[in-house]
């Protein structure tokens, strides 16, 4: 019996250290499992975010390479048959030209990241180079943002979209390369110069400028360069008498510009949306839904607006201006479609819409021939849209609005003034009157768009 004790409490003595260190070994395991599950969610959280972000920038920037065809169409609409196909070929040359030209400087000019060669003003020469086929997580630009692809594909749109804006306000009267030559400019420097002082994290960012999408940066840049160009080219002829009188020139197509509209008014979602610049969290897409809906209500009021005030002011409703009254909505709320609810966005929009009625005949008075009323609607509601910023964002101050306004404005006018009077010179920008009369079409491109209405 004593002997069976003995060796019981040895056993004992023997096998107790060995569960014990089972024990803390199996602890061990479960605390390892753990520390690699958590390091295992953190990186699939990286990953998912990099995922979503550049998901978001990809199908905002089809939206808004969409919003090419609506210019396109909407300047169709507004011009005379016998100068339709100047006003495609021009939309599509001008988004060939801005996607080559950005790739190859415009894109490192305004994301220079820390490679300014003046600091806050000026960025980075050099092609945009993307990141290598396959990559992992380690390898990428920035895991934590998007891929680069996605982010220079979104950034072109802008850029192009920049240029489509200068393309309605001169028709019917520019050279078809005079027109190309000043895209070249535009997309390759003025553009990408002065959007890198705010989105680049240049002076115009660190003094405060807010500007979410670009009624600034973007719309105004293209209304400031329109507006010097017409008032270098001049009016049409026949737009004016020399009694001052106004001829109004009916456009080809309201159909179409009606179609073109709202191609705008869709690719808007993409072009405002996607600039919250990221998809990665509950947040983030409560914000671009909340984008969406004040992005929409904006355009309705815009449209509304212009509805009523033309019935006022004309004693009809007049469809043109209900259209660019929609777009002046959109515009004016670019600058700041996040922090708005749906009735103070509504009441930017509709702003939006009032200027640009009365920024029409205002230009009409001044004799500034704007064919599609790009000036009112890009540059006159972009200001506007720019300033209603304070209205929302408590971080934004008039005082830096304005600062970016002028800084901006003062640029592009110079810039655009040197451009195209340098083409000018060369060149010139004008056809000659003949040609101007007989068509477009017909005179540079020997193409009519309706050749079955012209012969007899």
């Amino acid at each position: 019996m004593k002997l069976k004790n003995s060796l019981l409490l040895a056993s004992a003595a023997i096998i107790a250290p060995l569960l014990a260190h089972a024990q803390d070994a199996e602890e061990a395991v479960e605390a390892t499992d753990a520390v690699v599950t958590a390091a295992s969610l953190t990186a699939l959280n990286v990953e998912m975010v990099f995922i979503f972000n550049s998901l978001l920038f990809l199908l905002g920037g089809v939206l808004v390479f969409w919003m090419a065809a609506g210019f396109a169409m909407l300047e169709a609409g507004f011009v005379r048959s016998k100068n339709v196909t100047m006003q495609l070929t021009k939309n599509v040359g001008l988004f060939a030209i801005a996607a080559f030209l950005y790739y190859l400087i415009g894109f490192n000019l305004m994301y220079p990241g820390d490679g300014w060669m003046v600091d806050g003003w000026l960025g980075a020469f050099g092609p945009t180079v993307l990141e290598a086929v396959g990559i992992s997580a380690a390898d990428a630009v920035d895991v934590e943002y998007a891929s680069v692809g996605s982010d220079f594909f979104f950034q072109l749109m802008f850029c192009a979209t920049t240029a489509s804006i200068v393309s309605g306000a001169l028709a019917e009267r520019m050279k078809l390369n005079a027109f190309f030559i000043f895209v070249v400019v535009l997309t390759a420097l003025i553009y990408p110069i002065q959007a890198s002082w705010t989105w680049g994290g240049g002076f115009l960012d660190a003094a405060g400028f807010s500007d979410f999408a670009g009624s600034t940066i973007v719309h105004s840049v293209g209304g400031w360069a329109a507006l010097v160009g017409a008032l270098i080219l001049g009016p049409r002829i026949g737009k004016y008498a020399k009694d001052g009188k106004v001829n109004p020139i009916p456009g080809s197509n309201l159909a179409l510009a009606t179609l073109g509209t709202f191609i705008l008014w869709m690719g808007w979602f993409g072009f405002n949306g996607a600039s919250q610049l990221a998809m990665g969290t509950i947040g983030d897409v409560a914000d671009v839904s909340r984008i969406f809906a004040n992005t929409n209500a904006a355009a309705a009021a815009g449209a509304i607006a212009a509805l009523v005030l033309t019935q006022i002011m004309f004693k009809k409703a007049d469809l043109t201006l209900m259209l660019n009254g929609a777009l002046g909505g959109l515009v004016a709320i670019t600058a700041e479609p996040l922090t708005p609810g749906l009735g103070m966005a509504s009441f930017i929009g509709a702003v939006g819409g009032l200027v640009v009625v009365f920024a029409v005949p205002l230009l009409d008075k001044l004799k500034i021939d704007d064919v599609v009323g790009a000036i009112p609607v890009h540059l006159f509601a972009g200001i506007w849209g720019t300033l209603a910023v304070v209205l929302t964002n408590s971080d934004a101050s008039l005082g830096a609005q304005l600062y970016g306004i002028i800084a901006i404005g003062v640029f592009v006018v110079v810039a655009s003034a040197i451009t195209w009077l340098v083409i000018k010179a060369i060149m010139g920008l004008r056809v000659d009157a003949e040609a101007e009369v007989t068509g477009l079409d017909k005179t540079e491109l020997g193409m009519e768009a309706y050749p079955d209405f012209t012969r007899g």
